[in-house]
This record gives structure tokens, sequence and C-alpha cells, in this order.
């Protein structure tokens, strides 16, 4: 596990709290959370909810993100925008390919398979633990304006001036040698 913070160099946010039914904050994830094709597998997304958001957060938008993949850039498996303010929760498997249960006018961008969906943990055998950053970020737009085909690095550069807050769950996977 690298000492990378993915947060390390973006501006500072106020905090709110996000829990989760499948993991648990530190946790290792599920077998359903890693990707299919590993023991257990399903790409199945986690149950989110989120409280205390900061005044004035007039939209979401939910990553996650492994900044301990080997690549030089990490691995983004799921990224969610333009959920509605309203909206304080997400049911486990609303990341699924047909995203029907996200919320009216919410979508997934591709993540890093180019699958606008999640993807599940699939930490190389031997390569240690991995972190993920599963994070609500709180925004002060409606909506971000970017494509649905945008990825989840132009999603991050266009939010970085519009988090008003972010909610931080790390879970954790490792596949042994």
């Amino acid at each position: 596990m690298s000492a990378n913070n993915p947060f390390a160099r973006l501006p500072e946010a106020a905090t709110f709290t996000v829990t989760s039914a499948t993991v648990a904050d530190g946790g290792p994830w599920p077998a359903e959370q890693f990707a299919a094709g590993m023991p257990g597998g399903k790409d199945v997304s986690p149950q989110l909810s989120w409280r205390d958001a900061p005044a004035g957060t007039k939209s979401y938008a939910v990553t996650v993100y492994d900044p301990d993949a080997p690549t030089g850039s990490g691995f983004w498996h799921w990224a969610v925008a333009d959920i509605p303010a309203t909206v304080t929760e997400l049911p486990e498997g609303a990341g699924d390919l047909t995203g029907a249960t996200l919320p009216e006018g919410a979508f997934q961008l591709p993540n890093d398979t180019r699958d606008a969906r999640f993807i599940g943990a699939a930490p190389p055998a031997g390569h240690g633990p991995h972190r993920y950053f599963v994070v609500v970020h709180a925004l002060d737009v409606e909506s971000i304006g970017v494509p649905p085909e945008a990825t989840p690095a132009v999603l991050g550069f266009t939010m970085a001036g519009h988090i008003l807050g972010r909610a931080v769950l790390t879970a954790t996977a490792e596949t042994a040698a």
C-alpha cells in the first residue's frame, strides 16, 4: 500500500459523514465488491448513505478510486455525477450497467475499463493491500456539466472549484500471491 493521498493536492473541504451497510470504513470489501473473475466477485457497487452535508449543497457526485493500483495514475472504479441534493443514499447494486436504481438525473461515467458502471476490486496477486476511496462530494451546482462520456479524472478536475464538502469511506482489498 502506498502513502499516496488522493486529496493531498486538492483544496481543503468541509467533512461530512458517509456510511455503508456493505463495508465498514477501513474494512475489507466483501467478495461481491470484487471484480467478476475474482473469487466471489460480482462487480456489485456498495450501499452508501450520507448525512450532514454542508449548507448550500445543490448536488452530489460519488467516486471510487484505488490510488494503489500499479498504473502511475491509480484506477477509477466508479463515478456518478449529478445526484440531486435531496438524495442521501444509493442502494447496493446501483452501479450496474443499467443504472436503473440511480436517482433521476444522475448518471455514471466510464470507469478505467471504459464501462459506465461500478467495477469491483482486482488488486494484482502479491501486490499487497489496496485502498479504495469511496467519496461523496457535496457540490455547489445542480449539474457539474460534464458529458456522460467524460472520464472520472475530468469529473474530478471540473468538480475541484465546486466542492463544498467531502465524505470519505475507505475499503481495502488484497489478493494473495
